[in-house]
């Protein structure tokens, strides 16, 4: 009887085994399904850092413009139709240049592209799921400059001055989170 229960108690049963092998499948199936959800997540932050550092490099030309003394509205103008890109000092691996009239095809997914006809900075999406497109459909995301003008104070009558500049999408788009 003493040599049955040690030889018993060396290793798993046929059972354990096999219940041990269903949890780990079972684990590793749920992880498999949440990947391309965090990829999405992922491509999303990558691509809200480029336009956080856009909007801040808007910022900065607008401050070197106005210390300059070259703050005319029509050398202010010019942001609004430049190339974002042309503002940063490095530019991002997945910057694909310049196109005119460009489709959704044009570059790979997951880059960004400038309109030359449009004048407006383009990204289209790798990982689209939990992305709902703008009126136009595509699964892409257009970002243009847009300059805010008020009167000037104390003399409306002498013309606006620039007082906001944003760099935001050009049309309403949804990614679910």
């Amino acid at each position: 009887m003493m040599t049955h229960s040690l030889r018993r108690s060396h290793g798993f049963t046929l059972i354990e085994f096999i219940v041990v092998i269903i949890i780990i499948v079972v684990l590793a199936g749920l992880f498999l399904v949440r990947i391309p959800l965090y990829q999405e997540r992922a491509e999303k932050a990558a691509m809200q850092q480029v336009e956080g550092a856009l909007q801040s490099a808007l910022l900065l030309r607008y401050s070197a413009l106005q210390t300059r003394g070259a703050a005319s509205e029509k050398e202010l103008s010019i942001l609004a139709t430049d190339n974002p890109f042309s503002w940063l000092q490095k530019l991002p691996p997945n910057y694909m240049g310049e196109y005119y009239d460009p489709t959704p095809k044009a570059v790979a997914p997951g880059s960004w592209m400038f309109d030359l006809k449009s004048r407006e900075l383009i990204y289209v999406l790798n990982q689209s799921d939990n992305f709902t497109p703008g009126p136009d459909g595509n699964k892409w995301i257009r970002f243009h400059v847009k300059l805010g003008y008020e009167p000037k104070l104390g003399k409306p009558e002498s013309g606006k001055e620039l007082v906001a500049t944003l760099f935001e999408p050009t049309q309403r788009y949804r990614w679910l989170d």
